[in-house]
């Protein structure tokens, strides 16, 4: 029979032991931190599009269907869930949504994610913006065991591409953040290969990985992104989320850098001027050599302008040139 000291030792490591158990159990995976705010946070989130001919200037979208944003979807989650990551690859569901704007595989993912791994703590969305410099806005609330924001909106027209977020946290340790504000980039989802805003359908196979579109990646020429004079893109998009402390319905004033009109921005900040470099073709063959017999004459070739310059890019060269040669059929 043990003595007491013995089962006093004992009961003190299994004590010990069930602590820190208890506390292993209760800590999120891969070393994150904890949120220990107050129980429930409720936040405003205005989107804005800064998608505007000035800034992004080559093959800039103005009918069928003009520049404009998808309306936004987004969950407040746990780090059990993801919507969309960088170098990962797309769902089906946000597959279906970035390409074509359809919402129903991918909430249905949301849904499914959030009853088998209890990791999805609510849903929001806000309404489309007609334009590519429109403001829209919503309303969330996050947990401390669910204190992630995701969301995504669909850049149209366009093959795949997308603006968003990708599990911000709004908890810092004890306490929710007051306000945050982000500048967004386009993403690629991988799933569809077109180059342009207006590219038909051409599916990705093997599909690739979410990547960012940056200035010179894709490096094609022809990609509606492709600005090489640019170190970096301007942002395309920007949201702001704002704690809100009173009534969930209280009135959350625009961003102070814009006034609105209607559903249209005025940014009071100089909008960015992306300069547009002139592009031709390639020259054409010379034509016939003309003259009278017995001189020299003449023979033309010419080319023609593919991109218009625009905010001071490069001007157009020369697109007609001509040389001398011997007549073929002398008059």
């Amino acid at each position: 029979m043990d003595s007491p000291a013995t089962t006093a030792l004992r009961r003190a490591v299994c004590t010990l032991l069930l602590a820190s158990l208890g506390c292993a159990t209760s800590r999120p995976l891969g070393g994150e931190s904890v949120c220990t705010a107050r129980p429930l946070a409720r936040y405003s989130l205005t989107f804005t599009g800064k998608w505007s001919q000035t800034a992004f200037p080559k093959q800039y979208p103005l009918f069928r269907p003009p520049a404009q944003w998808s309306s936004l979807l987004g969950a407040a989650h746990s780090s059990d869930y993801t919507m969309w990551r960088h170098s990962e690859y797309a769902s089906n569901g946000l597959r279906d949504f970035v390409e074509r704007g359809e919402a129903w595989a991918l909430m249905k993912e949301i849904e499914a994610a959030g009853e088998k791994l209890q990791s999805v703590h609510a849903v929001f969305s806000a309404p489309a913006v007609p334009s590519g410099t429109g403001q829209t806005a919503s309303e969330l609330e996050v947990h401390p065991r669910h204190s992630l924001v995701s969301f995504v909106v669909r850049i149209v027209p366009s093959p795949d591409w997308f603006v968003g977020v990708d599990s911000l946290d709004l908890c810092e340790g004890g306490r929710w953040k007051e306000q945050v504000a982000l500048d967004l980039y386009p993403h690629d989802a991988g799933t569809d290969s077109g180059f342009t805003f207006s590219s038909p359908n051409f599916a990705t196979i093997p599909q690739d990985t979410v990547t960012e579109i940056t200035s010179s990646s894709p490096s094609h020429p022809a990609n509606s992104f492709y600005y090489p004079r640019l170190k970096s893109l301007p942002p395309m998009a920007r949201v702001t989320l704002v704690r809100l402390r009173h009534s969930s319905r209280a009135f959350v004033l625009p961003a102070p850098d814009l006034v609105s009109r209607g559903n249209e921005i005025i940014d009071s900040l100089s909008v960015p001027e992306t300069p547009l470099d002139c592009e031709v073709s390639l020259w054409s063959p010379w034509g016939l050599c003309k003259g009278p017999c017995g001189k020299l004459g003449t023979k033309v070739r010419t080319r023609y302008v593919r991109v218009q310059p625009a905010n001071n890019g490069t001007p157009c060269p020369i697109l007609e040139e001509e040389t001398e040669c011997v007549p073929d059929n002398c008059v």
